[in-house]
C-alpha cells in the first residue's frame, strides 16, 4: 500500500497481519469473491422473482442493493487497511471495540455455520435427485441405500470436501474458485436455453403478469439477494491475500465481481421465472424433468459449484475460532505446536469439527427452505451494518477533510439503517412463516 495524504481520504500503508506475503493476484481475488456469492442462493432466485411480483420489481431492487453490495466491499477493504487486521472480525474489533467485535464473531459463526448447512443441504438434494434420474425404473419405489443422501453426502464430505477445507491460506481456493463459477455459469445458460428451445416434458406456465402485490412482497426479496450475494465474510481475507493492495485496484475487484455475479443471477432469476410463473419451485431446478440431460449435468456441475464454495465458508469460520485460540492460548500449558492456530495440529481439528457438526445438521434438518429468510437476516449484519460502523469509526482514525468525513459518515449511517431494517423485516417474516 503506498501512503496517501490526509486530504486524498486513502489510507495510509499499515501491515496486515494475516498477509504478510500476499500471493493472490487481483483476477484470482475477483474469481473468489465471485464464487464465494455464487452458492445456493442461485437456485432461489426464480422464486425470489415470483415473490417481488415480478421481472421488473424484481430488477429494480436487485440493482438498487448492488450499489450498497460494493460499496460495503469497498468499505471493507478501506477498513482492513486502516485497522492493520487481517479478518473480518479483527477489523470490527480493532475498530468499533471489543463489544462490538464480540457481536461480530458470534454473528459471524452463526451466519457461516448455517449457510454451510444449508450448502451441504442442497448438495444432499441434488445427489438424491441424480441418483433417481440415473436409477432404473424398478428401483425407484425401493430406492438403495447406496442413493440415499445420508451415504452420498458423509462419503463426499470425507472424500471431497474436508481435503479441499484442509489448505492454511484461502488463496489456494482460486484453482476451484475457477471451477464452481464455471458451473454456476453453465447453470444459468441451461435456464436461459430451456427457456427459448422449450424441451419435450417441460411444462410452462403462461406469461406471467407483471407487478408487485404489495410493496410487502417487493421487499421480500431482500433476504434472498442478501443470501445470494454475501461475498462480505471473505472480503477482508482476500483483499489481504491480494498482491498490490490498493483501494482503487480493490474497487475494481469488487465491482467486477458483483457485476458478473448479477449478470448470473439475473438470467437465472428471469428466465427461471418466466419459464414457470408462479408454479416455480424454491429450488428451480426441481421444477424441470429429471430425465433431461442439460439438467442433469447441470444437477452435476451445480453440486460442484456448492462444494467448491463451502470450504472457503469454513476458512472464515475456522479463522474466527483460531483468533479465540490465540486470545485464550497462556503459552505455559501444552505442547508447543499447539500455540498456532493455523498449523495442523489445530487447524486440522478444527476443520474436522466444522465438516462432522455442518454435515450432522444438514442430515438431521429435513427442510432448510424456511430459515433463508434468517440467514439473509444475519447476512445484513455484515453486507450492510458492520461496514457501515467501521466506516463511521475509521474516520477517527484516518483523517480526511471535514466535507469528505460527514459525507463518509452519512453513509455508514444510512448502511446502518438500511441493514437494520432487512434483518428485522427478514427475521419477522421467517420467523411467521416458521410458526
Amino acid at each position: 500500500m503506498k501512503s496517501q495524504s490526509p486530504e486524498s481520504g486513502h489510507p495510509a500503508e499499515k501491515p496486515l497481519l494475516a498477509a504478510a506475503a500476499p500471493s493472490l493476484s487481483p483476477l484470482g481475488a475477483a474469481f473468489i469473491l465471485l464464487k464465494s456469492a455464487l452458492g445456493a442462493g442461485l437456485l432461489n432466485f426464480p422464486w425470489a422473482f415470483h415473490r417481488a411480483g415480478g421481472v421488473l420489481p424484481a430488477l429494480l431492487v436487485e440493482l438498487v442493493s448492488l450499489v450498497f453490495l460494493i460499496s460495503g466491499l469497498v468499505i471493507l477493504g478501506y477498513a482492513a487497511a486502516c485497522s492493520g487486521q487481517g479478518t473480518y472480525q479483527g477489523v470490527v474489533r480493532g475498530l468499533c471495540g471489543p463489544a462490538v467485535g464480540k457481536l461480530c464473531e458470534a454473528c459471524f459463526i452463526a451466519n457461516l455455520l448455517m449457510i454451510s448447512v444449508a450448502f451441504l443441504r442442497v448438495t444432499g438434494d441434488q445427489l438424491e435427485k441424480l441418483c433417481d434420474s440415473l436409477l432404473p425404473g424398478a428401483l425407484l419405489a425401493t430406492q438403495p441405500w447406496y442413493a440415499d443422501q445420508r451415504f452420498t453426502l458423509p462419503l463426499l464430505s470425507a472424500l471431497v470436501i474436508l481435503p479441499l477445507s484442509a489448505p492454511r491460506e484461502i488463496a489456494f481456493q482460486k484453482y476451484t474458485s475457477i471451477l464452481g463459477t464455471l458451473a454456476a455459469c453453465y447453470l444459468a445458460l441451461v435456464i436461459t436455453a430451456q427457456y427459448y428451445l422449450r424441451p419435450q416434458g417441460l411444462v410452462r406456465e403462461p406469461p406471467p403478469s407483471l407487478g408487485p402485490s404489495s410493496w410487502t412482497s417487493v421487499f421480500s426479496v431482500f433476504p434472498t439477494i442478501c443470501f445470494g450475494f454475501q461475498c462480505h465474510e471473505a472480503a477482508v481475507s482476500v483483499y489481504c491475500s491480494m498482491r498490490g493492495q490498493s483501494l482503487a485496484r480493490w474497487a475494481l475487484v469488487s465491482v467486477l465481481s458483483l457485476l458478473g455475479c448479477c449478470l448470473i443471477y439475473s438470467l437465472t432469476g428471469v428466465y427461471g421465472f418466466l419459464t414457470f410463473g408462479s408454479q416455480v419451485s424454491a429450488d428451480v431446478l426441481m421444477s424441470y424433468p429429471g430425465t433431461d440431460a442439460a439438467v442433469v449435468v447441470a444437477r452435476v456441475l451445480f453440486a460442484v459449484s456448492v462444494v467448491t464454495v463451502y470450504p472457503i465458508v469454513l476458512f472464515l469460520g475456522r479463522s474466527v475460532m483460531q483468533d479465540f485460540w490465540t486470545r485464550s492460548w497462556r503459552g505455559n500449558w501444552g505442547p508447543r505446536a499447539l500455540a498456532d492456530p493455523s498449523g495442523p495440529w489445530v487447524r486440522v481439528p478444527l476443520t474436522v469439527l466444522w465438516v462432522t457438526v455442518t454435515l450432522a445438521m444438514a442430515l438431521a434438518l429435513p427442510d432448510l427452505s424456511k430459515v433463508i429468510g434468517i440467514i439473509g437476516g444475519l447476512s445484513s449484519f455484515f453486507i450492510f451494518i458492520f461496514p457501515g460502523l467501521c466506516l463511521i469509526c475509521a474516520m477517527d482514525v484516518e483523517p480526511v477533510g471535514p466535507r469528505a468525513k460527514c459525507c463518509l459518515e452519512a453513509w455508514g449511517v444510512v448502511s446502518v439503517l438500511i441493514g437494520t431494517f432487512i434483518f428485522g423485516q427478514s427475521t419477522l417474516a421467517a420467523i411467521l412463516e416458521l410458526s
